[in-house]
């Protein structure tokens, strides 16, 4: 049975944020996923878990019994029945699953289109899978195609530009308020890709200090060690704001995360001084009524992109020629796997041909050339020359439209030229099934048994 590709999975597009927070996994965890994926009889797989999504690729002889067990395995994790999770979990099989594979290592699949962060968590996965044992030839010539085609897209388009120039226009507001930006301290809220690309700019222009929070605590605390920053427990949240000058958002749970009166009681307690907020969610973590607040000063992303001059006829051409490079490279893909799955016919006809030629050898020994070269061609062909004659005899003539496929085949195959005045699919005797020269010699071979 032949392997086919899937993905299983809950996205920003089909989760809530709350299930999504519930079934990220932090990277310590991964390789006890893929011990349970290995346990279930799925042996090529990677468990992928951003922020945006926590999805398998995979790759099955029957993929939607391996999903159905994924789904079970996901359940098991945020402790829901198969069904009320089923709902929130996307399923893509054969093209459609390659196509998102590409996608998602392209950053074309991400809540910010180009963002960086992706390709490197895709790899990291891939790294996991492969110490497990379970990145199999079938996964790993997609995962390089994908890589391949997401080096083209950076290389080529500037879809990248985008997200970084995001990143340069928060550094510009923040250092335009604040000025000198290592006196300041921020605070992360959410575990967003964009938000931590946020952060990382500023941090780059001196940002003097970091907490990072999140509504669940083990997922903070296990992101403040990787960003070397300090932890806030989402209770403490209310100190961790009268510190903080510069405040990012970047949770995505469909709710408001910051509300007004929570902002403006820790503006209170910091004597006035100005905050900046970034809030680099989608869905929107910010109250809109936080922006009404005196020294509140809330961009989202999509002012921070007027602030760096991107237009969205820019980023939608950008896009498009992504989207066409990806689109190149799946028909690549998809021609280097059919060239693939030609080559055991290709070989099993090879061995046939030298078995014939050795047989010759040792039943004809002496021959002159002329004489074995025939005599080898008579044999390669009389498997074939018989079984178009049995399609034309078929009673009714129930054989003569599979005889005249074979015999189009046949003839694309070895490039021929159709024999003049006879045409395929004539009759019985018509095209490479009839009474010949060549069968004649089959029956006067020496040594040899008409079969």
């Amino acid at each position: 049975m032949t392997a086919s590709y899937f993905v299983i999975g809950a996205s920003h597009r089909s989760c809530s944020g709350a299930i999504r927070d519930r079934l990220t996994t932090e990277e310590a965890e991964v390789p006890a996923m893929l011990e349970r994926l290995s346990a279930a009889g799925i042996a090529q797989a990677m468990w992928l878990s951003t922020c945006d999504r926590v999805e398998v690729q995979a790759v099955h002889e029957r993929p939607n019994e391996a999903a159905l067990a994924i789904a079970r395995i996901m359940a098991e994790r945020v402790g829901l029945g198969d069904t009320d999770l089923a709902g929130q979990l996307y399923t893509l099989t054969g093209a459609a699953a390659v196509r998102h594979v590409f996608a998602v290592a392209c950053s074309l699949d991400s809540q910010i289109i180009g963002e960086p962060h992706i390709l490197g968590q895709v790899k990291a996965a891939h790294r996991h899978a492969a110490a497990a044992g379970l990145s199999g030839p079938e996964l790993e010539v997609l995962l390089q195609a994908a890589y391949g085609a997401a080096k083209r897209v950076r290389r080529e388009t500037p879809i990248a530009e985008g997200a970084t120039s995001l990143v340069a226009a928060a550094v510009q507001v923040a250092r335009d308020l604040h000025g000198d930006l290592k006196r300041c301290t921020g605070l992360l809220m959410g575990l967003g890709d964009m938000g931590a690309l946020v952060l990382e700019g500023l941090r780059e222009a001196g940002l003097g200090r970091l907490t990072v929070a999140a509504p669940v605590d083990r997922r903070a605390e296990a992101a403040a060690r990787r960003l070397d920053s300090h932890f806030a427990p989402w209770a403490d949240l209310d100190s961790a704001l009268t510190s903080a000058d510069i405040v990012v958002t970047a949770a995505g749970l469909g709710r408001y995360i910051l509300s007004a009166p929570q902002l403006g009681a820790a503006l209170k307690r910091r004597r006035r001084r100005p905050v900046f907020v970034v809030d680099a969610a989608i869905p929107a973590d910010v109250d809109p009524d936080v922006a009404g607040l005196d020294e509140a000063f809330v961009y989202d992303l999509a002012d921070l992109e007027r602030v760096a001059l991107q237009g969205r006829v820019g980023r939608e051409a950008a896009t498009q020629a992504a989207w066409t490079i990806v689109d190149e490279a799946l028909a690549a893909f998809a021609r280097h796997r059919a060239e693939r799955a030609a080559v055991p016919a290709v070989a099993a006809l090879r061995t046939h041909f030298e078995t014939e030629r050795r047989r010759l050898l040792d039943d004809q020994r002496g021959l002159d050339a002329a004489s074995a070269t025939r005599l080898l061609v008579n044999r390669l062909l009389h498997g074939p020359s018989e079984a178009l004659r049995a399609m034309a005899a078929e009673p009714d003539g129930a054989g003569m439209a599979e005889r005249a496929a074979a015999e189009r085949l046949l003839f694309r195959l070895f490039r021929l030229d159709e024999p003049a005045g006879t045409g395929l699919g004539a009759g019985p005797g018509a095209g490479l099934g009839a009474g010949s020269d060549l069968d004649k010699d089959e029956r006067r071979e020496p040594g040899r048994e008409v079969q």
